[in-house]
């Protein structure tokens, strides 16, 4: 039972690889713990649940991460057709008193200003074959708040040009995992430095491939490879160019966060990020800065 319920878990996560594999993680550790303790894991019973995130949080854990492994526990009951002990007011008491002990936020992925991520795109040195990639990557997970995960994926069947832009097709995404085809519009700016869709052209003519990977690794002397690029090396890039204090993820953000500023609507925001709620683009809003959003400069003094 506990073998299938994995599997289940797998299969139904599957399109988002950094859940399948921390999920697949946890329910392990969770199953193992069951085991020790002569405890079933499924259906699992309330006080398991408790003994188990609670000597998480002993240990050290940080909230966001006993959070997940909850959720993970939830998934494979709700897989497995099972009612979940999640969902029992224990839990979200223990985990209340968890979070107010640890007094800890879930660390977010900061958005950086648009003005500091022209001069960055700017000052890149295009004339290697890492400056024309790189620049087609921060442009277009900026202009398309692209998920790194869907950077990875991207292959060059997904890209339709055309007189108007840029569409791309994502067969698959964290939040689309049954595979329903979802579409991004990328537009040109005027500017062909900022451009996205011209940078990206310049990048394929070099890549000169008709269909595989977008985005592909090079080795050491700027040679072209196969390899698809990966999750961390995107991150690596995105942090090379505008700071440690950065992830991939800010890209995503920052986009949510530029477009809010500029005056669009939620509805807009959602039809590119691909968000299912407004309370998303809520939280993925970085509003934070005391300078950045506040009344006090409409005063008119």
């Amino acid at each position: 039972m506990v073998e299938s319920s994995h599997r289940y878990v797998e299969s139904g996560l599957r399109g988002a690889a950094n859940t399948v594999r921390a999920y697949a993680g946890d329910w392990k550790r969770f199953t193992a713990w069951c085991t020790l303790h002569e405890l079933t894991s499924l259906p699992a019973p309330v006080e398991a649940l408790v003994g188990f995130l609670a000597e998480l949080a002993d240990a050290g854990k940080k909230f966001a991460t006993i959070q997940r492994h909850a959720a993970a526990i939830a998934k494979a009951h709700e897989l497995a057709g099972l009612d979940s002990p999640t969902a029992d007011k224990k839990i979200k008491v223990l985990l209340k008193g968890i979070a107010r002990e640890k007094k800890t936020r879930q660390k977010q992925a900061p958005a950086f200003s648009l003005a500091s991520f022209k001069r960055t795109v700017k000052s890149i040195d295009v004339s290697t074959s890492a400056g024309l990639r790189n620049r087609a990557l921060l442009l277009l997970g900026f202009t398309g708040a692209f998920r790194r995960s869907e950077l990875e994926a991207l292959n060059i069947e997904d890209l339709a040009f055309d007189d108007e832009g840029l569409v791309v097709t994502l067969p698959q995404s964290k939040t689309n995992q049954e595979g329903q085809a979802e579409e991004k519009a990328i537009f040109y700016s005027p500017d062909p430095a900022l451009c996205p869709i011209r940078s990206l052209q310049a990048w394929l003519r070099l890549l000169n491939h008709a269909q595989g990977a977008v985005f592909v690794s090079l080795r050491k002397n700027n040679q072209l490879t196969a390899r698809r690029m990966t999750t961390k090396y995107i991150n690596l890039i995105v942090q090379q160019y505008l700071g440690t204090q950065y992830t991939a993820h800010s890209l995503r953000a920052s986009f949510v966060t530029v477009s809010k500023l500029n005056g669009a609507d939620d509805g807009k925001v959602m039809n590119q990020t691909k968000h299912k709620t407004s309370a998303m683009i809520r939280r993925y809003t970085r509003l934070d800065n005391v300078r950045l959003h506040n009344a006090a400069k409409e005063l008119g003094l």
